[in-house]
């Protein structure tokens, strides 16, 4: 019996997202020839911080395991030595807010209350 429901769970997996089409990649526009002859002063970017509400340790795996479950791409990054969860680099603060209020509704909806989200400036890797 642990067989057929191993087999039924496989298969149902292997079903999961057919029909769905995945994108490529756009081309991000070439560089013009209107940048200053300084040099270009990268615009500022912003990031979407998710973690719990008193920024302590939380299961990493947790947390991904449901962003990624309800559609949110993520990536993690080392401050002062713990590993923190945020989602974009997005190239607005509208853009931020945007996700921002779509990722509260849906944990609003999974009655999600272990978890808040903070707009914060992206730092780039040095």
């Amino acid at each position: 019996m642990r067989k057929v429901a191993m087999a039924i769970v496989v298969l149902a997996l292997a079903g999961c997202g057919e029909g769905k089409s995945v994108d490529a990649p756009k081309a991000k526009p070439a560089v013009t020839e209107n940048l200053p002859q300084t040099g270009a002063i990268a615009a500022q970017e912003w990031d979407l911080w998710v973690g719990p509400p008193d920024h302590k340790l939380q299961a990493i795996t947790d947390l991904t395991a449901w962003l990624l479950e309800h559609g949110f791409s993520f990536y993690i990054v080392k401050v002062d030595g713990k590993d923190e969860v945020r989602l974009g680099p997005f190239a607005t603060k509208a853009e931020a807010e945007a996700r921002q209020a779509l990722l509260n509704e849906k944990m609003a909806r999974a009655k999600k209350t272990d978890t808040v989200s903070e707009i914060v400036e992206h730092k780039a890797a040095q």
